[in-house]
């Protein structure tokens, strides 16, 4: 079967996923002067629904709403094609910091209102850092309220989606989440989530694997990782990374990409996209033969030196 095509079912949830999922924090953005999305956007959110990845991941807050808006349109207008799943995120009150029950029924209300979408397979409790977890898990608390859209139907399954490691340890042992969702602590720079994604695996729970690029030193767009300025350590390493793929031809792109996409515990990848003509570049590089002796020379090059901390 086609890898590009070749779907399996996130554990944990009913989900049928590709090895690529499509991140939508871009989209959206930036607005037109009176605030609605661009032109541009319009046709990035096609391209989207067309392509050959089956999931597409948003969020309430991407893009302070428009995100979902304009998937929204666009589902309306042409239809959620047959494969397709979007899938979305409850966030805190963005006036308040509030994410509690209340919050949440809000927050998923605004989220499949813009989506036209009655129920959804999988929903994220997203950043859930102006609350800690005892609140989150007490009563009125962020998990109640997930745990009712559950319970009515409204939603499949229940995931978390954060970065710090330690945090979302604790609410992937909960028992109360059945999908994962880490970001750029899994990538060629940063492999500190390889224990949290072990655990997730033994548990049963789905793992998506977000930001393979880290948000730009691995997609050859600045200096930054996971928005901080990297170290010149770190860019040392990738400079070397970097000659090393010069050597075996392949671009530094595509073995970020197929790091992640090769560990067995992470049924997707999500991949951010902010232009259409970046869908067909990620076809390519999913597509990029990366031969097996390659890897052993990476590993050689040492532990990359991260810009997180946790």
């Amino acid at each position: 079967m086609d890898e590009l095509t070749d779907e399996r079912t996130v554990p944990g949830t009913s989900l049928r996923a590709t090895p690529v999922s499509i991140g939508t924090s871009f989209l959206g953005d930036p607005p037109q002067p009176d605030g609605t999305p661009a032109v541009a956007a319009d046709a990035l959110a096609r391209a989207m629904l067309a392509g050959p990845f089956a999931v597409i991941d948003t969020s309430n807050n991407y893009a302070r709403g428009r995100s979902e808006t304009v998937l929204g349109v666009a589902v309306r207008r042409e239809g959620l094609p047959p494969g397709k799943t979007i899938v979305t995120k409850v966030d805190a009150d963005p006036a308040t910091g509030a994410l509690d029950r209340d919050r949440v029924w809000r927050s998923f209300e605004e989220s499949v209102g813009r989506l036209g979408i009655d129920r959804l397979p999988l929903l994220h409790l997203h950043d859930p850092y102006t609350v800690d977890v005892e609140e989150a898990f007490a009563p009125g608390g962020a998990v109640q309220g997930l745990t009712e859209l559950r319970e009515q139907g409204l939603v499949g399954a229940l995931g978390i989606a954060a970065g710090p490691v330690s945090l979302m340890r604790r609410y992937a042992e909960s028992g109360a989440f059945q999908v994962l969702l880490t970001h750029n602590r899994y990538t060629l720079v940063d492999r500190r989530a390889e224990e949290l994604i072990d655990l997730a695996v033994d548990r049963g729970i789905g793992v998506f694997n977000a930001a393979p690029f880290g948000g730009g030193i691995l997609a050859g767009s600045g200096e930054t990782y996971a928005y901080r300025q990297a170290s010149p350590e770190l860019l040392a390493w990738v400079a070397r990374a970097r000659e090393l793929c010069g050597r075996w031809d392949v671009p530094l792109q595509a073995v970020a990409l197929r790091f992640s996409l090769r560990h067995p515990g992470i049924a997707s990848t999500i991949v951010g996209v902010g232009r259409p003509e970046r869908l067909a570049q990620l076809t390519r590089l999913q597509a990029t033969a990366i031969p097996e002796e390659f890897w052993p020379e990476l590993a050689a090059l040492g532990t990359p030196p991260s810009t997180l901390e946790d």
